[in-house]
């Protein structure tokens, strides 16, 4: 046995890292990332924005400036404060960490964001995953039943959700809280808010066991890589515990107050997308052999016959969606393909019709 088999946790041992798509000259689709870049008067009123940030000094501790434009532009309720992530990835990682009691577990209906299982696997609880129906929404007797008999510390509940796109009811989520109140917290996870018809935001008063996480990625800040989430006081003040001190960068933090003060921008965009989506499964749904699954997110779930040959043929014409159809046997054969400005995605549509003759 090697030094390295000795020393390393079984549980990383047995991960495979994160996988990312060599993307270069493709039409990139895989990734859900907004496609459009700041309009040029934005640009430069940015970079002589960030040319006055002290590189040499450490973040403030707090970020007061940038959590107040957070709670002000994104409807966090009054009274509620929020704590800031290196993307949600690490807002999934610290509560996990924070929940980590021996024998504790993470519950979440699967398929979905694979890093509620990776992180909740690092942090040495056991991971449940739910299948979901066969048409991607909640089987709520058998969720139900799961929280009974696991009585999980976490639930983690993407809505929309990844990689399916489909919408919980609010209903089924209020009946998971309210199954959840005497046993442990529920995340429900809205990073593609911008996309979606509803938040459970303005429900956190309501529900002293519900936390709700964001991202700002798929508003076309990916590269930022910021995420917030909002939970009661109590709450927290335990996650902050186990935050990384000045875990968000003095360009991240600067960047994200600016683009802060120009949010209509962001949302005419989020509506251009909102709107190519439905244009992108209208044509879609009149082809042959290919079943479009209902998104309210910025991507779109499609199954189709041969899809890992679909998918390479896809390649050839230097378009590169994310081929998921061995995530979770309720995903064979799909695909999912981000929405794109409608020059890509007529690109994408030609392609793949291409593709299926």
């Amino acid at each position: 046995m090697s030094l390295v088999q000795k020393l390393i946790r079984p549980e990383v041992l047995a991960q495979v890292k994160y996988y990312v798509a060599d993307s270069r000259d493709m039409v990139k689709l895989d990734a859900m990332e907004n496609p459009y870049v700041l309009p040029e008067a934005l640009r430069t009123a940015l970079g002589a924005h960030l040319s006055e940030v002290a590189l040499n000094r450490y973040p403030v501790p707090n970020y007061l400036d940038l959590k107040q434009k957070i709670r002000r532009e994104f409807g966090v309720p009054h009274g509620f404060d929020v704590l800031l992530g290196n993307g949600s990835d690490e807002l999934i990682s610290m509560l996990t960490v924070a929940c980590a009691k021996p024998g504790a577990t993470v519950l979440a209906p699967v398929p979905t964001f694979v890093m509620y299982a990776v992180s909740a696997q690092l942090a040495g609880l056991d991971f449940i995953g739910v299948p979901l129906r066969s048409d991607f929404n909640l089987n709520m007797p058998v969720m139900l039943e799961a929280i009974r008999q696991h009585r999980p510390a976490l639930v983690f509940l993407a809505n929309p959700n990844n990689p399916t796109g489909s919408w919980y009811q609010e209903s089924d989520l209020l009946q998971i809280i309210a199954a959840m109140s005497e046993i442990g917290f529920v995340v429900v996870d809205e990073a593609y808010q911008p996309f979606a018809p509803g938040s459970m935001m303005a429900s956190l008063p309501d529900h002293a066991n519900l936390i709700v996480m964001r991202t700002v990625s798929k508003l076309g800040w990916a590269g930022l890589r910021l995420g917030y989430m909002s939970a009661s006081d109590a709450i927290l003040a335990e996650i902050e515990k186990v935050r990384p001190p000045y875990n968000i960068n003095v360009l991240t933090a600067a960047t994200a107050e600016f683009l802060l003060d120009h949010m209509q921008v962001f949302e005419e965009q989020a509506r251009q997308i909102r709107a190519q989506r439905d244009l992108v499964c209208a044509q879609l749904e009149q082809l042959p052999s290919v079943q479009v699954f209902p998104s309210q997110a910025n991507f779109v779930l499609i199954r189709v016959t041969n899809s890992e040959q679909i998918f390479n043929k896809l390649l050839e014409h230097k378009i590169l969606v994310k081929n998921v159809g061995k995530m979770h046997s309720l995903l064979s054969d799909c695909l999912r393909v981000t929405v794109s400005t409608p020059e890509e995605n007529q690109l994408f549509l030609s392609a793949f019709k291409d593709a299926l003759t």
